[in-house]
């Protein structure tokens, strides 16, 4: 059986705000650890029934650049809810979601260039 190792290393300041996340995985096809804003891992905890998350971004990302990463996890959600359940509805509600975001971020994004 193969085995595969996912590891991040967080560095956190005197207040354990992460200032840097590090990651190496055994498939990675970079070698060395690559740096990163932002993470977030989900978990399902089959004895509860509930899902285990860990979410940490570090103080250099930007909230436009949260923004667009919670866009595009969803998204992948959706791709995740059809490949793994077969369920068409909930993956186009995720992805309609999704662009309605998308657009909302549009605009933000264009409103603040007006703004400077």
């Amino acid at each position: 059986m193969k085995k595969s190792d996912i590891n991040f290393s967080v560095e956190l300041d005197n207040e354990n705000v992460p200032e840097k996340i590090y990651w190496d995985a055994t498939d990675n096809p970079n070698e060395g650890l690559g740096d990163t804003r932002a993470i977030a891992i989900s978990l399902w905890d089959h004895y509860h029934n509930s899902t285990l998350k860990i979410d940490l971004w570090t103080k250099d990302m930007e909230v436009v650049d949260m923004k667009r990463f919670l866009i595009e996890i969803m998204s992948g959600l959706a791709d995740t809810a059809l490949s793994a359940t077969n369920d068409q509805n909930m993956a186009n509600d995720i992805e309609n979601t999704c662009r309605t975001l998308s657009k909302r971020l549009d605009e933000e994004i264009k409103a603040q260039k007006k703004e400077s």
